[in-house]
């Protein structure tokens, strides 16, 4: 019984989304680029499980692009129309489009002069009437067994905001770098922000060496930077390879004498590099894609070809850049 009632659920809700594509139309295409041209915000509104769901499109749009806030329909009614300007439009949310709430503020949205876009399930309705521009989010049923909890409604409405804010975004050439500027937060602001030159090892810490120094001198400078590996660079200080604490090790193995060795009988010339403003998570893709296996440090360049900087790989665990 419990499993039948929760497939049966989910086949309900299913059906109704699969419905709602023949309803992207010429209409809602419409009603995007109302939003698109709208001069300040999308303000939606919508209670009980539309207002939720209405939080829901409201912060989708406001964080790709398209600036907008949730406007409670009670509180709206009780001063927050304040807030309404004749440059906004308003997304109104309402399966039955006779929720008393919304049905109330319409006539002072008119009034003010900002568009209404309805989400809703019946054009005859008095929301369905009175709106500018009119977005089918009906369904047949409802999976309550009672017909009485919203949940086919709520997902139809949620799906087709979700195409809204998509549509939008897709119609701005809203970028990685564009979504990364309102979400500066967590891991994902640390992906889409942090640049490599933020996280290397630059100036005093920044290993380099000479090429013609020995492996005996790499080791010190490998060792008194803590990152292990350092830069080779020829007379005029230009990058030309790469030595790891791993071809010391590697090189040892034939015998301590390979010590007084110049680091450029040994080195790895041209090396994976990357320069410091692109993106860290840039340089952890290189790290993770290199062949014929992973690497754990990169060095970096600048447009004259001299080494500026390393990365290691726990430098962008540190960071979060995962």
């Amino acid at each position: 019984m419990i499993k039948e009632k929760a497939i049966e659920t989910l086949e309900i809700e299913i059906g109704a989304l699969q419905k709602l594509i023949d309803r992207v139309d010429d209409e809602f295409e419409a009603a995007v680029r109302a939003i698109l041209d709208c001069k300040a915000r999308v303000i939606v509104t919508g209670i009980g499980k539309s207002g939720h769901v209405g939080q829901k499109i409201a912060a989708s749009l406001a964080s790709t692009g398209t600036p907008s806030f949730f406007m409670h329909p009670a509180e709206a009614f009780h001063g927050d129309l304040g807030m309404v300007t004749p440059q906004d439009i308003v997304l109104a949310i309402s399966n039955s489009g006779e929720t008393n709430e919304i049905v109330n503020i319409l006539p002072v949205i008119r009034r003010i002069g900002a568009p209404i876009i309805a989400l809703c399930g019946k054009r005859g309705s008095t929301l369905g009437k009175n709106a500018d521009y009119f977005i089918d989010a009906g369904v047949e049923r409802e999976a309550c067994p009672l017909g009485l909890a919203p949940t086919a409604s709520t997902t139809a409405a949620l799906a087709m905001g979700d195409a809204i804010t998509m549509a939008a975004m897709a119609a701005r050439n809203f970028t990685a770098q564009d979504f990364a500027m309102f979400h500066p937060g967590g891991s994902l602001g640390r992906r889409l922000l942090l640049t490599v030159g933020d996280v290397m090892h630059s100036g005093e810490d920044n290993p380099t060496i000479s090429c013609d120094k020995t492996a005996k001198e790499a080791l010190f400078v490998m060792t008194a930077k803590g990152v292990g590996a350092t830069s080779v660079v020829d007379a005029a200080g230009r990058f030309i390879g790469l030595v790891t604490d791993g071809d010391v090790r590697r090189c040892l193995a034939k015998g301590s004498e390979f010590l007084e060795e110049p680091v450029e009988t040994f080195m790895t010339r041209n090396p994976a590099t990357i320069t410091a403003e692109k993106l860290a998570a840039s340089a952890l893709s290189i790290m993770e894609k290199h062949q014929p296996r992973p690497i754990t440090v990169l060095p970096v360049v600048d447009e004259a070809g001299s080494p500026v900087g390393i990365v290691h790989l726990t430098d962008l665990l540190r960071q979060g850049v995962v």
